[in-house]
């Protein structure tokens, strides 16, 4: 524990790292009072020769003492800014831009990047992360389908006590079997470490069944990802499953789910598949997508395959000690009237 700033009480170990010297030329600024360690000083040293103000250590609430709850709102003010609005052209903040921003406006005397991270973590603010997404259409369109999918969530028991399983279905589309070598495994002291080069061996294309009422998985590795396979692997399925009284479908927009030849399909086996599709870019709706999450962490990340053959192997046997080990239910907690309440909300 460090217990080098006066009042200051550490709950957590200090945080020590030596600046690297490439960079070590590129933290200091003319007329810069942003408060940085000495060139060739790690942090708690910096600390314990004097720099007692700085607290480049584990952040603590008494660092923020300093700084009053004005200066704080200025700083969170400023890190809500696009840098172009103070003539930057950088496209996003770091806790250094904004220390020295902070000081070019005036809204301290000096600050550290610790101290701007630590104002920023208490209000849960994170200029230098980024997140993509897409908008669904909220339109009639979204409402209906997604009225149909979630009312098969909201009765999947019932049905599936009928006879009548609730399915969702997606693919693991492209997967490259890639082979690295070698693999350090971890050891006490020591992550594991992963050669950056890689093998490829290919690609394979992996369809998953959830049965939503157990948790349970299917999986097929498919030759080619079109109508023609999908349909394939849909009456493998029925086979399969041949004493069910049916199946809602639930699957998204995908070409080879829409395409005239599937829905052909599905008409022609009457009442047996009933598909529903989830909403244009809603794709969240399918639990199936849960399923691929969860698989590919238990079975696909960190792995190393030989061969094409080798991976495909693989795969298959990981389907069923996945429902050994891992099925269950995924909890879903949107229902129908909550879905309507927020497109009343957002819906242009």
């Amino acid at each position: 524990m460090v217990a080098d700033c006066p009042g200051i009480r550490f709950n957590t170990p200090a945080l020590s790292w030596p600046l690297p010297r490439a960079n070590r030329s590129r933290l200091w600024l003319p007329g810069s009072n942003v408060t940085l360690p000495p060139s060739g000083e790690s942090v708690v040293a910096t600390s314990r020769a004097g720099w007692r103000n700085s607290c480049w250590t584990s952040p603590v609430p008494g660092v923020l003492k300093r700084f009053p709850p004005l200066q704080r709102a200025q700083i969170v003010e400023l890190a809500c800014l696009e840098p172009i609005a103070k003539g930057l052209h950088i496209t996003h903040w770091t806790t250094r831009d904004l220390a020295l921003q902070a000081v070019a406006d005036g809204i301290v005397a000096a600050i550290s990047p610790r101290t701007i991270w630590q104002i920023l973590h208490d209000v849960d603010l994170q200029p230098h992360r980024t997140r993509y997404w897409r908008t669904a259409r909220l339109d009639a369109k979204f409402k209906q389908r997604a009225e149909k999918v979630l009312w098969c969530y909201g009765n999947v028991e019932r049905l599936a006590r009928e006879g009548i399983w609730t399915v969702a279905v997606d693919e693991i589309p492209n997967f490259q079997v890639l082979e690295r070598r070698p693999i350090r495994r971890a050891i006490p002291g020591s992550i594991e470490q992963q050669e950056f080069e890689y093998i490829r061996h290919g690609t394979v294309n992996m369809l998953l069944f959830l049965i939503l009422h157990t948790g349970r998985m299917e999986l097929v590795v498919e030759a080619k990802k079109d109508a023609e396979h999908y349909i394939h692997e849909l009456k493998a399925f029925r086979r399969r499953h041949r004493g069910l009284k049916g199946v809602f479908l639930i699957q998204d927009g995908d070409p080879s789910h829409t395409s005239g030849d599937t829905q052909a399909y599905c008409s022609g086996c009457g009442d047996w598949w009933r598909p529903r599709f989830t909403p244009a870019h809603a794709s969240w709706l399918n639990q199936a997508e849960m399923l691929v999450g969860a698989f590919g962490y238990h079975y696909l990340k960190r792995g190393s395959w030989t061969s094409r053959e080798v991976f495909i192997d693989h795969v298959l046997a990981s389907a069923p000690e996945y429902n050994q080990r891992y099925a269950h239910p995924f909890e879903w907690a949107w229902t129908n009237q909550q879905m309507r309440n927020w497109f009343a909300k957002h819906a242009p």
